[in-house]
């Protein structure tokens, strides 16, 4: 739990505590350990949520709401949801539940292989275009209509996603969906969800069938960064923020470059590095974020 850097020196700062289930208790507990002077009520997403308004004390807050299974975030007063321009996320195992190359490897009988490659990957032990060039190679000779089987059949959104992305898009902010995986799918969810902006990477195909390569060059962590950092000088404005959202090590670039990231059931090399973490709510509760 890290002072938000949007936060100027000695401003007050409130906690916001989130879970699936918020015991009253708990609530006055946590009151009494950071001697709040109050609290509010967030109702912006689908789980139990509180700000306790200008906490003094934070000393033992962080163990004590991992120990209960809370997401806790210290934010401050003016950072307003009205000020969000620009909203980036990742799509594998952010908005959506799964690793699509690894559900499209299923089909072969390659996901062990194809997911400990992944693994790897997203702890930032191998580098990201050699690690992908590899997955892809196991895929060779699938044929298309496999995509569509994942994408029909397997392909869930993350809880909570369409009700955060409703939120932005009530106050007029863009969208951004990154991904190193494919446009196949970033393609559909961006016409599903009305997404604004997507950039991903292309399977290359020859007689309805996966070559086992990448058509193009490799859409990577930084290509993924500079991407939000284009579309944020366009958008930002004066006072405008740009929050990103992702999981794993190949986001970190994107997650640097934005004003508020946010790790979502991340890796710990990702949560290490993010302004605030979620790990037991949905989406959704980005926006208690915000006042």
């Amino acid at each position: 739990m890290k002072r938000p850097p949007d936060a100027p020196p000695g401003a007050p700062l409130d906690l916001v505590v989130q879970a699936p289930v918020l015991p009253p208790e708990d609530v006055d507990a946590l009151v009494l350990l950071t001697s709040a002077r109050g609290t509010d009520v967030p109702e912006r997403a689908g789980n139990d949520a509180v700000r306790l308004l200008q906490v003094e004390h934070t000393d033992g807050v962080e163990a004590a709401a991992a120990a209960a299974g809370y997401d806790v975030a210290l934010v401050f007063e003016d950072r307003r949801l009205e000020r969000v321009r620009l909203v980036a996320m990742d799509m594998d195992s952010t908005l959506i539940t799964i690793e699509c190359i690894d559900e499209i490897a299923d089909l072969q009988g390659l996901k062990p292989q194809v997911a400990a490659i992944t693994e790897r990957a997203m702890r930032g032990e191998i580098d990201f275009p050699e690690s992908l060039r590899r997955r892809v190679a196991l895929l060779a000779g699938l044929p298309v209509s496999a995509l569509e089987e994942v994408y029909a059949e397997r392909l869930k959104l993350s809880p909570g996603a369409e009700r955060m992305l409703s939120g932005f898009a009530a106050i007029g902010a863009k969208t951004l969906l990154v991904s190193g995986g494919f446009d196949f799918f970033t393609g559909r969810l961006r016409e599903r969800l009305g997404l604004d902006h997507t950039i991903s990477n292309r399977l290359a195909v020859r007689d309805g069938r996966l070559t086992g390569e990448i058509e193009g060059p490799i859409v990577d962590a930084n290509v993924k960064a500079a991407k939000l950092q284009a579309l944020a000088a366009d958008l930002r404005g004066d006072d405008g923020l740009v929050v990103a959202i992702g999981d794993g090590a190949n986001d970190l670039p994107m997650l640097r470059a934005a004003d508020i990231s946010v790790a979502y059931h991340a890796k710990p090399v990702v949560r290490a590095e993010t302004v605030h973490a979620i790990d037991h709510c949905g989406l959704d509760a980005v926006l208690n974020l915000f006042t």
